[in-house]
């Protein structure tokens, strides 16, 4: 089954939660146990150096552990009344009972029994029934250690200054035992040894525990449960722009190109939703300019074939002769035909940069020179002057295609030739500026609206439609000279001219050296 988008967004961000809880919660339990066992050893720790301070005591009366010691370290506890919490299991017996405990030994003068904290937890005894009882212990396991942390030896154990052991039976391994010295008089007389668990075995602790497990889990739970609530509101709020987007998407492809997306943030989504209105807005544009543009030439091409037909018929219905001034009308009308078709071919080949892989290095100057010269008995016969750049840039050379760079010249002077009035002068400048080339060709006039300025380029479009096509002008010249620079990496642009004419000017960029 294929996914949604939305889907794959929920999912991603849901899983991404759930992967977050459950390692907090594998962390937070992890760490919960670990610490809670480190708080525990310290405890027993300081438990453990009390009662070191205690044996130290005893021993520093006879110097030696023979009159302290009982044979068992239980019984020894007992006399102190701490038998009950460190019950020896290991050595078997029931412990004694609370109603006649023993005596207990002189302690010191400083640290008496009854202010000394239980020492051990973990192996309180079961409360078992009194001797006698009938029905036995009651079922299933005791509290406590489990059977097999009871078989590696008793939990506590008393070692003299070689760390041999005094208390309980067979040998000690040294590596399971905590041991704390006992001192008198700074010198070691002694240890006492914790044996060292390897996981928790009081009830009271592995009950914490549990409960702090689930609690973890119900808070895992509870944020599992909102990490869902979340995600299903975030991807919906994510996923509103490209839904937006999609939609919008689909208009634009059924030719609304007037459709626009409201722009409400600052990110990602908000740039591609105004790059989305910039794209509709020019493909609107565009539009506009291809069908502008289909009934220019529908209308460019109406015109001059209406006037062939009609001469055509009235020459076939004897309304008109064939004279040889209607036979140079007709020509003037093919004519005319042929140079708007052949400016189409010429723009179309430009703007599909078919020529792109011919450009060469070229002088410009030396191409405009060529040009003038044969422009310069046109100029001469309209009583129109050319004033040529100084040579001093002849041998500045671009990246271009010297005939199609020619083209441009061409069309430039055909047009000054066209609507410059006599007597006129053409004025050609050139300059380098941070390295590039700028030629601007002024003529006297007259001048171009300066709302027409920007629309010289396009193409068909004419400052004075009919004057344009009694002169012969296609409309394209321009929008066909600003393809070609524009193929050359360079610019072109219209202004006025100082002396009330039209200025055209070239910018192209130099090759070095």
């Amino acid at each position: 089954m294929q996914l949604k988008f939305r889907h794959k967004v929920f999912l991603t961000l849901l899983l991404n939660s759930f992967v977050v809880v459950v390692c907090l919660l594998l962390i937070s339990g992890y760490f919960a146990s670990r610490n809670f066992e480190n708080y525990i050893n310290k405890v027993e720790a300081e438990r453990l150096k009390a009662l070191a301070q205690v044996l130290g005591q005893e021993y520093q009366k006879s110097h030696s552990w023979t009159s302290v010691v009982t044979p068992d370290l239980r019984h020894w506890l007992e006399m102190m009344g701490r038998g009950p919490h460190l019950h020896d299991r290991g050595r078997g017996g029931p412990p004694p009972l609370p109603s006649a405990p023993p005596p207990v030994p002189h302690l010191g003068k400083n640290i008496k029994p009854e202010h000394l904290p239980p020492l051990d937890r973990h192996f309180s005894p079961p409360p078992g029934p009194p001797p006698g009882d009938l029905f036995g212990p009651p079922p299933g396991p005791p509290p406590g250690p489990p059977p097999e942390e009871l078989a590696k030896g008793p939990r506590l154990r008393l070692f003299d200054a070689k760390k041999r052991p005094l208390t309980g039976t067979g040998p000690a391994d040294l590596d399971h035992y905590q041991l704390k010295p006992i001192l008198v008089d700074g010198q070691v007389v002694g240890w006492l040894g914790r044996r060292k668990l390897e996981r928790l075995t009081n009830p009271l602790d592995v009950e914490f525990l549990r409960r702090q497990s689930q609690t973890f889990y119900a808070i895992g739970g509870v944020a599992l449960l909102l990490a869902i609530l979340v995600t299903s509101v975030l991807s919906r709020h994510i996923l509103k722009p490209v839904q937006e987007l999609a939609k919008a998407t689909r208009a634009l492809s059924s030719r609304r190109f007037d459709t626009r997306i409201a722009v409400r943030t600052s990110d990602e989504f908000g740039q591609l939703a105004a790059d989305f209105n910039n794209l509709a807005q020019a493909l609107e544009r565009y539009e506009q300019m291809r069908q502008q543009w289909l009934a220019d030439i529908a209308h460019e091409l109406r015109t001059p074939l209406a006037i062939l037909r009609g001469e055509i018929e009235a020459m076939q219905d004897g309304v008109r002769e064939m004279t040889p001034e209607a036979v140079e009308s007709l020509h003037f009308e093919v004519l005319h035909v042929t140079r708007i078709v052949q400016d189409l071919h010429d723009l179309s080949l430009i703007e599909s940069e078919a020529f792109r892989g011919e450009l060469a290095p070229v002088r410009p100057l030396e191409v405009l020179d060529e040009t003038l010269k044969s422009f310069s008995p046109r100029f001469e016969s309209q009583g129109l002057d050319i004033e040529a750049p100084d040579r001093d840039l002849q041998q500045v050379a671009i990246r271009a295609d010297a005939g199609r760079l020619k083209q441009v010249f061409a069309n430039l002077l055909e047009n000054a030739l066209r609507y410059v009035r006599a007597p006129g002068v053409l004025q050609i400048f050139a300059e380098l500026k941070a390295g590039r080339l700028v030629l601007s060709f002024e003529d006297s006039g007259p001048g171009v609206p300066e709302a027409s300025l920007p629309r010289l380029f396009d193409r068909l479009y004419r400052v004075d439609k009919a004057r344009s096509r009694a002169q012969g002008g296609s409309g394209l010249g321009l929008a066909i000279c600003k393809s070609i620079v524009k193929s050359f990496d360079g610019e072109i642009a219209a202004s006025q001219a100082p002396a009330g004419g039209l200025r055209i000017t070239i910018t192209l960029p130099v090759l070095a050296g």
